[in-house]
């Protein structure tokens, strides 16, 4: 795979040496058991794959780039290049200004642009309108387009989906930047409709099989369905896509809970003619971090710790994941640990920060199973685990770590 040149201090020794040695002890990734480093009065258990994706490692390198390539010029990123707050406050350091915030709402007017601007797609692309606007200013969105290509890759089945005839239903959080750029691609080529959840599966299953009035349609899915979007038509031959960062565990629920209702109204004979396969769409590094979640979760610890940006949807999937097992904290970074005995922290179910006490177990030995989003730096999992040693009064050297 592709090597990306990113600034160091995104690297880390103890998360560098850690991945180097699990990819030369399975370089075909089929291990999903966690790596354990014990330092005694604490261990940790880390998930086998975490952190920086291939699409977060290239958006980061040509930002970068632009930044090295156009001195003088000024450079724009159209949002957030990733959701991790200290990603984006080293790019804002190096003078890199953000048009827009994650919801879309506007920071600096693209009037304000000219053609020798410099505009960078972050990694979770831009819809077809935004790409038109810069475009017919001059701008070229192309030589710093960071879109993830696994993105793209859902954009194109989404294509192939409408030229089937098929009705694109979104697997994603209709207000995030991903879901709002596919949603722009996928509403051109056929019917689209997003859907945020099960629950949500649940409700459309009612207008698939008549059990609901189609006039409340527009109001069950308000915002999220494409123009001249008719449930009595556009219903009956169907395909899902998702946000490739979505829990793919859902994203196959979803699937599978929307063929059984189609089989159930169609037959199981028909079914091939109403609903399409599109497992293909899932993204390898959304399911491997997911998948080597699962893996650390079959180990005791005393708590769970996950490292990320707070609006990042990858991150909290990885929460939600291991909160069904341990006491878990979603911290951005080493600054939340106060001390041995408090941690501040993200509770993804109020959307408040909070600060726990006693968070680490009164005991002789403790173990911390640990985990990072795709849009986080490995030296940030570095400082975590580093603080933790640090306000547990535990010195160490890299020789302790990998004799």
């Amino acid at each position: 795979m592709k090597q990306f040149q990113i600034p160091e201090f995104y690297r880390s020794p103890i998360i560098s040496k850690v991945k180097t040695m699990r990819k030369l002890d399975d370089p075909r990734k089929k291990d999903f058991s966690p790596t354990i480093l014990d330092f005694g009065k604490v261990s940790f258990i880390i998930s086998r794959h975490f952190g920086f994706c291939f699409g977060v490692e290239n958006a980061i390198e040509r930002a970068y780039k632009a930044i090295n390539e156009n001195p003088g010029k000024r450079i724009f990123l159209l949002s957030q290049m990733i959701h991790n707050p200290d990603v984006n406050e080293d790019l804002e350091a190096n003078g890199i200004r953000f048009l827009q915030d994650t919801s879309g709402k506007q920071n600096i007017d693209f009037e304000t642009l000219t053609k020798d601007d410099i505009v960078l797609i972050p990694a979770f692309g831009s819809t077809l309108a935004i790409e038109k606007i810069l475009t017919l200013k001059g701008i070229d969105i192309q030589k710093y387009n960071t879109t993830c290509p696994f993105v793209e890759k859902v954009w194109n089945r989404s294509e192939k989906l409408g030229e089937s005839n098929h009705t694109i239903i979104i697997h994603g959080k209709y207000n995030h930047e991903e879901t709002r750029a596919t949603f722009s691609r996928s509403s051109i080529h056929g019917p689209s409709l997003i859907l945020k959840d099960i629950n949500e599966a649940r409700i459309l299953a009612r207008y698939i099989n008549g059990k609901k009035d189609c006039q409340t349609f527009y109001k069950d899915f308000e915002g999220r369905f494409s123009q001249n979007f008719d449930p009595k038509v556009h219903l009956d031959r169907i395909g899902v896509v998702n946000q490739t960062t979505m829990l793919a565990s859902e994203t196959q629920e979803i699937t599978d809970y929307l063929r059984s209702v189609m089989i159930d109204k169609f037959g199981e004979l028909n079914i091939k003619n109403h609903m399409a396969d599109t497992r293909d769409t899932l993204c390898y590094a959304t399911n491997d971090n997911q998948s080597a979640t699962i893996g650390l979760m079959e180990l005791e610890a005393d708590v769970g710790i996950v490292v990320g940006g707070y609006n990042s949807s990858n991150t909290t999937h990885l929460v939600e994941l291991m909160e069904s097992k341990y006491p878990v904290y979603f911290i951005k970074g080493e600054s939340e640990i106060i001390s041995n005995k408090e941690i501040r922290h993200f509770d993804i179910h109020s959307k408040k920060l909070k600060s726990t006490h006693n968070f680490l177990p009164q005991k002789e030995k403790i173990s911390i199973a640990i985990t990072s989003g795709a849009s986080c730096p490995d030296s940030i999992m570095d400082r975590v685990i580093h603080r933790i040693l640090e306000v547990q009064e535990i010195q160490i050297t890299m020789n302790d770590i990998f004799d």
